[in-house]
Formats: structure tokens, sequence, C-alpha cells
């Protein structure tokens, strides 16, 4: 590096650390010097955590190194992970993968069912007087302006969304909304002590912001902080794009789409088993508890936007998919992202199955499982759903010997279907028995029927596998 360049890194850094230390000060400066209340300085809070996790969701959109995602948690759009490649927005931006929308999702579904409720709980319950200064309205206006110019000409303009991955920027607004809940618990209080907590809340995310800005742009902890903290190496990843092999497009098939939309309504369950999926579930049972019409009418709202969601997913990750033969290579290929999702040596080794899905016994499609892919990271991909599997085998000339699936069997659908009635009885008795009250019948519904919904999913999914 020259001595031009050093000179330039080191003025770009300190000019950074000058504008993160004067947004930082802001608040405080408002509060002494302007005569902002506790409760403006919480405004001023909430704002820049509100526009903070909106930018944070659309810089995840664009990061092109792969996140490996969150132990034991399911995101809202799991199935999106598993995409390659992304759109183009703008000639002169990154592209948009679609593998990042889950982390995006998750982000703001944790303040729609944490933050956001709370905030509103605390506001109605406190009724605070606030009054919006021109000082004050500036003073959001410059945050929010200077988090978009951020954006813009360093996230952007400096290709910073080569270097991170959506989990990467996911830290960042989890820092600013625990400082967010930690002043609003502190605001309610007098102005002397409010303010002298508040004092060392605003140094606390002053230091906690130079510290992250420092590390952000130079890359060595201090201390060995941050390795105590966080382990960055479990946040970032390669990007999972793949090369197309050399060979020529051979053959190729395209997947039923009738048929994968069918399997879809059987991913739905996922989309309510996210921490937003069981905040619109509960949000929907306290409304029917309440019989208010127009909460009733959010809740369904908010659950057919979580179904359709549910079911662009599924078809996304199923229904844009061309099945190629590229040489000894089978090629899953997405047609709408012009990009490869996986792909596999084809030869007598290759350990070919026949899924035994409830979609295909219903239309007549059929599915493939391969086991054994090196070109992704779980132990098995999908070939299908096809409209007819024997002609799919021999046009991709594949080594399967058996497609079918197995025997109807009635004894298996009449034990499963006579359990999951038996499991359906009980919520139902409930409204047909005089000892309980409508509502408290509607109630105990809402409470456990989740709990219920578990065994009947099993039982159903057990008799349509034997239709």
């Amino acid at each position: 590096m020259s001595l031009n360049d050093r000179i330039s890194s080191t003025t770009f850094v300190l000019s950074g650390a000058i504008v993160v230390l004067g947004a930082n000060l802001l608040p405080l400066v408002g509060v002494v010097a302007w005569g902002w209340s506790l409760w403006s300085l919480l405004v001023v809070y909430w704002s820049e955590a509100f526009s903070t996790i909106v930018l944070a969701a659309v810089k995840t959109l664009f990061a092109e190194r792969g996140s490996p995602g969150i132990s034991g948690q399911i995101e809202p759009l799991h199935e999106l992970r598993e995409k390659r490649g992304g759109w183009t927005v703008r000639e002169s931006w990154p592209p948009v993968y679609p593998r990042n929308i889950p982390f995006a999702l998750s982000m703001l579904g944790v303040w729609s069912v944490t933050v956001l409720p709370l905030s509103v709980l605390y506001w109605l319950v406190a009724d605070p007087l606030i009054t919006f200064s021109l000082d004050l309205i500036l003073g959001l206006g410059a945050l929010v302006a200077a988090q978009v110019v951020d954006f813009v000409f360093e996230y952007i303009a400096t290709e910073e969304y080569t270097e991170v991955s959506a989990q990467e920027i996911m830290r960042t607004p989890a820092q600013l909304t625990v400082i967010l809940l930690s002043v609003g618990l502190f605001a309610a209080g007098g102005r002397t002590g409010g303010l002298l907590i508040l004092v060392g809340v605003v140094l606390a995310k002053t230091t906690a912001s130079l510290y992250r800005f420092f590390v952000e742009h130079i890359g060595t902890p201090m201390l060995g902080v941050g390795d105590r903290l966080v382990d960055d190496e479990n946040f970032s990843e390669p990007p999972p794009e793949l090369e197309l092999p050399v060979a020529e497009v051979q053959t190729r098939v395209s997947v039923s789409a009738k048929s994968v939309l069918l399997g879809s309504i059987w991913s739905i369950a996922f989309g309510f088993a996210t921490r937003l999926g069981l905040g619109v579930l509960a949000f929907s049972g306290l409304a029917v508890i309440s019989r208010e019409p127009l909460w009733i009418a959010g809740g369904l709202f908010a659950i057919s936007v979580l179904v359709v969601a549910r079911v662009f997913s599924y078809f996304f990750r199923y229904g844009t998919i061309e099945y190629q033969r590229r040489g000894d290579t089978l090629v899953a290929y997405d047609t709408l992202l012009e990009a490869p999702q996986w792909t596999v040596t084809v030869d007598p080794f290759t350990d070919f199955s026949v899924k035994n899905a409830i979609a295909d016994r219903l239309l007549g499609t059929g599915t493939l499982t391969i086991s054994g892919v090196e070109s992704v990271d779980r132990d098995d991909v999908q070939l299908g759903p096809v409209t007819d599997i024997d002609r799919v085998v021999d046009t991709l000339d594949l080594p399967v010997d058996e497609t079918t699936r197995p025997e109807r069997d009635l004894a298996v659908m009449a034990a499963a279907t006579v359990l999951m009635l038996c499991f359906v009885a009980v919520p139902v008795g409930l409204f047909f028995t005089s000892r309980v009250s409508d509502a408290m019948a509607g109630a105990l519904t809402v409470l456990f029927g989740p709990f219920l919904l578990l065994p009947i999913g099993v039982l159903l999914w057990a008799a349509l596998s034997r239709i």
C-alpha cells in the first residue's frame, strides 16, 4: 500500500469515527443543551433503531457471502435459504439474493412480535407528553439521512456487500434493540436519576459503536474482546454459487407446477413454527377471544398473508427448476434466477430413491431423492415432482431401476383416520358440553389447539401417504 493510500485510508477511518461519535452523542447534547425530555430521547432512540432495522434488512438482501444459519431456529420462508443466484435490480448495484430474504424477515419478525407491541403498550400505558420541536425533527431526520448515506456511499459504492453475510449484518440491530429496551426502562424515571443513568447508557452505546466501527474497518479486535464475545467465523462462509459444467445441455425436463403447488400446502405449517408465525397465531387467538371484529379481521389478514407467502416461497424453491443432463453431470437449473442450484455426477454408484410424496400419489406424478450430493450442505436433494417419472428416468439416462411407491394400505388409512378423529373430538366436544361456556371453550381451544395440531398433522400425513 502506498503512502497516499495509507493516508486516504486513515483519513476515511478517522472521518467515519468522528461521524459515529457525533451521531451517538447527539441525543445527550439534545437533553442537556436543547431541553429535550427523556421521552423525546426515547423517540430518538426508537427512530434510530427502527431505521437501522429496516436498512439492515435491505442490506442483508445484497450480502454476497453465505450464512451458516442459526442452529435450532427455523427462519421465515426457510426454503429460500437453498436458492443460489440473484436478481439484478439496477445495473450499477449488486444482485438481490433470495437466500438472504429469510434473514431479513427474521429481523423484521422479531421487531413485529416483540419490540413493536411492547413499544405500543409502553406508550399507551405511560401516555407521555412529547413536544416535537424543530430541533427534534431535524435530529431525527439527520439520523435517518446519515444511515441512508452510509448505505449508498459505503455499503454499495465501496462494495462492502462482498465482504459480509446476512447473518453478520443481523448483529448490529440486535445490539441496538437491547439498548432501546434499556433506555425505555429508565426513561420513565425522574429527570435527575434518569439523566445520570442516561449518561452511562449513551457513553456505553458510543463506546460500543466506536469499537464496532473499528473492528469493521480495521479488522483487528482490541485486546481479544471480539474473540471472546463473538466468533466471526460462525457468521460467514464463502458465497454458495456454483459453476456450470463445461458440457452442453443434452436433455432437459421441467417440473409439474400443479404438483408443486399441491405440495406447498404441507409446508404452510412450517410458516407458523417461526417467531413471526407464532406471534401471528397468538394475536389471532387473542382477537378471537376479544370478539372484536376489527381485531379478528386483522388476525385473519395476517394469517392469509403468511399462508400466501409460504406457498409462493415453496413454489419458488421447487417450481422454477429445470433438470438438465450435461455430459455425466445432472444439473438442477433455476430458469428464473438463471443459476445452477446443485450438481451431481451420475454413475452406477449414484444413490437414487423414490420419494413417497402425497402430492405425487394424488396427481400421479413422481419425485426422486438423490443422496450424497456434495454440492449442497444437506444430505440429499430432490428431483421433481415430474409428470412422468419413468419417461424422465429414460430422458435423463438415470441409473434407476424401480420407480414405484408403496402400495395402497387401507388398514393404515383407517387406523390413522380413527385416531385423528379422536384428537379432533377433544376440542370440538368442549363446545357441546353444558359444563363449559363457549368463551371458555374458545379460550381452551386457542391455548391447547396448537399442541393438538402436531399429532393430527402426523396422522393426516400417514393416512394420505397410503391413499
